[in-house]
């Protein structure tokens, strides 16, 4: 059997970020589009970062911050200074770009960096730490914890979430799709637990959030389809039905709790 072909959603979704057709499929797939492009709704952003105890004073770091847009909108909610960290640099030119337009360039920064590596910050750097559907790209989780422990000042808090955690058997097969977009790693709720410890962190809260997943993932499989052509357009009809492909296999896996989505909520 033929490897599972590769596809490039990031760079659809930031070197095109200004495209009508991909604002009108985030306003269909979420409703309220804050510039999110993971199986994140504006409210529960807000609640999950509500968590964090934030105030005019607190200065957060997103990793993989992506086009900028939830980093700028929890800047605007709290008042703080964000700093916004991604490895795509479209991705972080469209958040500066962003930031300048809403005059908001002092307050929130980005930077390209690559998380999965030593964080280009100082110790006890952050009052809080942001990190939404993109800890199973990092391959050594057990590092990453640790610098992200490192970065954070005493007593902070970090909040993350984990989208393909096993819940349930999953073929090699389904696993290839749900990777489809690049490197993920797959592990049980209990290995998350046990190297969020081991880090030195302690867990304060748990939540299972598969249902935004599930729903994020039909919702934005049925506007691309919606916006077939224009899409077809941009992305070619290659990478639009592997995009399609991929966002069918969240949706199931999802669905049916075999890959679940767990918020973490730990402190320092």
């Amino acid at each position: 059997m033929p490897a599972q072909a590769k596809v490039d959603l990031f760079y659809n979704a930031y070197a095109h970020f200004e495209a009508d057709v991909l604002a009108a499929v985030r306003a269909e797939t979420y409703g309220t589009d804050i510039g999110q492009n993971s199986w994140l709704t504006a409210d529960e952003y807000e609640a999950l970062t509500g968590w964090l105890g934030l105030d005019e004073h607190s200065h957060v770091l997103e990793v993989a911050s992506g086009s900028g847009g939830p980093a700028l909108h929890l800047a605007r909610k709290y008042s703080c200074r964000v700093t916004g960290v991604d490895v795509n640099a479209f991705g972080v030119a469209t958040a500066e770009r962003s930031a300048a337009q809403f005059g908001m360039a002092q307050r929130v920064k980005f930077k390209v960096a690559d998380a999965s590596t030593r964080l280009p910050f100082p110790d006890r750097h952050f009052d809080g730490l942001v990190c939404i559907d993109s800890m199973n790209h990092f391959p050594d989780r057990l590092q990453t914890f640790q610098e992200w422990r490192r970065v954070l000042s005493t007593g902070a808090r970090a909040v993350f979430t984990d989208p393909v955690v096993i819940t349930g058997p999953v073929t090699s097969e389904e696993l290839a799709q749900r990777s489809s977009i690049g490197l993920f790693v797959f592990a049980p709720r209990s290995v998350n637990e046990e190297l969020i410890v081991k880090a030195g962190f302690k867990i304060v809260s748990q939540l299972d959030v598969t249902e935004n997943a599930a729903l994020v993932s039909r919702r934005w499989r049925e506007a691309r389809q919606r916006f077939r052509d224009q899409l077809q357009d941009i992305e070619g009809q290659e990478r639009f039905e592997g995009v399609q492909k991929f966002l069918g296999a969240v949706n199931q896996l999802t669905r049916e709790r075999r890959l679940s989505r767990i918020a973490y909520l730990v402190e320092k």
